[in-house]
Parts: C-alpha cells; sequence; structure tokens
C-alpha cells in the first residue's frame, strides 16, 4: 500500500526534509506506509554529500541549504517538480543502482508521454534530452531535464527526482548544476510543452507501476 500525497502550495525544503525524516522513521518501524510526494520548493540552492564548493559560479541572494541526500549542487523553486520517495526496499530488491537506473527509466516513460525523447548519459545520473538551438562547450547538445538525489536508512529510501517543469532556469546558471560543468539545464516549458503540475502528477502515477510494481 502506497501513499500519494500532492501539495498544492510551495513546501520550505528544511520542512519537507524533516517530513521526510520522521516518515521514514514510521516506515522502518512499521507504522506508516511507503510515501511518493509531490511538492514544489522556495527558491533554494541544496548541496548534496557529494558538493564542492566550485560548484558555484558566482555569488547567489537566495539560501543555500546543505542537505543530507547523495549528490551535488542544484537548484529548487516554483515550476519544478519535485517526487519525493519513501520506498521500502525491505520489501523490494535491496539494489541501489537498480533504484537509480529504474526511477531514470520512470522520467523517460512520463517524458515519452509527453512527447519528448528523454534519455541517459553515461556515468552521469539524471536524465537528458536533445536542444538543437544550443550547443554546450564540449560540442554536444545535451541539456539535463530531470535531476536525482536519493538517501536510504535501514533500506528505506527519501529525497528522489526534481523534474523541470517551467522554472526560472536563470538560477542554474550560478551553478554547474549536480557537479557538472559544461552542459545546460532545460524544461518543458522550453521545449515547447505546457502542462500543469497535477497532469504531470497523472503521467508520473500511470507509469509508476510499469517501473515498480513488477
Amino acid at each position: 500500500m502506497i501513499e500519494w500525497k500532492h501539495e498544492k502550495n510551495v513546501i520550505n525544503y528544511k520542512i519537507a526534509e524533516e517530513a521526510m525524516s520522521k516518515r521514514v522513521e514510521d516506515i522502518i518501524s512499521n507504522r506508516r506506509t511507503e510515501l511518493i510526494w509531490f511538492l514544489e520548493h522556495d527558491n533554494v540552492f541544496t548541496l548534496g554529500t557529494s558538493a564542492k564548493t566550485n560548484d558555484f559560479k558566482n555569488h547567489v541572494d537566495i539560501p543555500i541549504y546543505r542537505t543530507k541526500r547523495g549528490g551535488q549542487t542544484t537548484y529548487h523553486g516554483p515550476g519544478q517538480r519535485i517526487v519525493y520517495m519513501m520506498l521500502d526496499l525491505r520489501h523490494r530488491k535491496k539494489d541501489i543502482k537498480q533504484l537509480v537506473w529504474n526511477i531514470e527509466e520512470w522520467l523517460i516513460l512520463v517524458l515519452r508521454d509527453l512527447g519528448i525523447l528523454g534519455y541517459r548519459i553515461p556515468g552521469l545520473v539524471g536524465v537528458w534530452v536533445e536542444d538543437p538551438r544550443s550547443v554546450n562547450i564540449d560540442g554536444t547538445h545535451d541539456k539535463k531535464i530531470a535531476a536525482l538525489g536519493l538517501r536510504v536508512k535501514k533500506w528505506v529510501t527519501f529525497h528522489g527526482l526534481a523534474l523541470n517543469v517551467n522554472p526560472n532556469l536563470k538560477f542554474f546558471t550560478s551553478i554547474n548544476p549536480c557537479g557538472i560543468p559544461g552542459k545546460g539545464v532545460t524544461s518543458l516549458h522550453e521545449l515547447g510543452v505546457e502542462i500543469k503540475m497535477a497532469d504531470v502528477d497523472k503521467i508520473f502515477e500511470q507509469n509508476f507501476s510499469t517501473i515498480f510494481l513488477n
């Protein structure tokens, strides 16, 4: 039994992380069920456990928060769909690499339903799309549209993914997103897809069982 929760208002990052931590403890002790939590955050840069000081290219004027998730530095803000996943791997496959692959595949299926070809880049976590209108400094057209960051405690997961629906992409120019220099970031809006968050959520829900319940 999985609970699906959808927030209508933006949620402060610290408050969300504290809520996730409590839910994870409740799942570990079998007091609560697994949870998929859809939300948006206030403007914030978050630093994962692998974040480096040189991930920032210039001074920023929004909060910076050091989080407990894996990964490096990224931006969260309105217009970005956050999906936090509190899954109990004690009753699933205890394989973190497979979990990351599954989350990426889930995103790729969601993008496919929106008419967008999403793909992986070997050695880089997340999901990418090609934007022929712009060229990276390495000559490629890869743009990151979704990021992942996870933490696992006693085989219960938390944190999750961030899909750029229509955030203010200018904030990404202040950092090397996820510690990756030279590659850009895009959104559904930039790719010509106009969609409400509630409709994005429906597509996520429709594709969940294909990946996680088989």
